[in-house]
């Protein structure tokens, strides 16, 4: 069973990081780790293939100036190889010309299933996972909970407010999945020595058969006018009970139309 899983590089959450001027985008010209809400679905695949004896975890990564760091925590947490997909003419590439590009990337490997996270930490489009489906003409489903392959089909618990459908779709396929669906394991000594020998296969977006102006800020056909930012939260009114303090609540309800 060979299983791909789309992880992304982010600038570390714990840095607040910094806009680029010009472009009005995050600065990602520093060291890049692995979206932590990536690290399920590399820990998912890991599992999948283990229960099937056979196979192998594949991984396809977009990020720029040929960052590896991310890919080198998912390879030592097991996977096999990587593929990452790095070139200046990527800057300014909207969601679905990212998932264009990993589908190309994801084409050529032939999997079985692909899994990614159902959104970035420094993104949140939610898109992306949904729009390679689309663009790979394969089933997608999304919220996955729990996952049981039945030879040539998958099983899927999906997630909802209300508990979990039960989904059923043929392979290949591409799923999302949730943070906390799985504990994702930590990298061990080992196999963080043996991830700096496993294989790295880079590539650009002609590689891929992109023209320039099918990427970047041309392919997007976006701009990005004014980034603002957000409002500090300001403090929380405290209504003292003087006997009479239902009569404020009620009426604070009633000014944000409430009741």
């Amino acid at each position: 069973m060979k299983v791909v899983v789309c992880v992304k590089q982010i600038p570390d959450p714990a840095d607040p990081g910094a806009l680029d001027p010009e472009t009005r985008t995050l600065k990602r010209d520093v060291k890049l780790i692995l979206d932590e809400s990536d690290s399920y679905g590399v820990e998912m695949a890991l599992q999948l293939v283990d229960a099937a004896g056979e196979g192998e975890v594949t991984l396809v990564s977009m990020a720029p100036n040929n960052e590896r760091s991310g890919l080198a925590t998912a390879l030592a947490m097991g996977a096999a190889s990587a593929t990452l997909v790095s070139d200046p003419e990527l800057i300014g590439s909207d969601a679905l010309t990212t998932a264009k590009i990993l589908a190309a990337a994801i084409k050529d490997q032939s999997p079985d299933l692909v899994i990614a996270g159902s959104e970035s930490s420094d993104g949140y489009t939610g898109t992306v996972p949904e729009q390679i489906a689309a663009v790979l003409d394969l089933p997608s489903v999304t919220a996955t909970k729990e996952i049981e392959v039945d030879g040539s089909s998958i099983k899927v618990k999906r997630q909802t407010d209300a508990g979990y459908d039960s989904v059923e779709c043929s392979l290949p396929a591409v799923i999302s999945v949730t943070a906390g669906v799985v504990e994702p394991r930590y990298p061990s000594f080992k196999g963080i020595m043996a991830a700096k020998s496993k294989p790295v296969d880079e590539k650009t977006a002609a590689d891929l058969g992109f023209g320039a102006d099918q990427v970047g800020w041309d392919g997007s056909g976006q701009e990005i006018v004014d980034v603002t930012e957000a409002p500090q939260r300001e403090a929380g009114e405290v209504i003292e009970d003087d006997g009479e303090a239902h009569l404020k609540i009620v009426e604070f309800l009633e000014n944000l139309k409430v009741i």
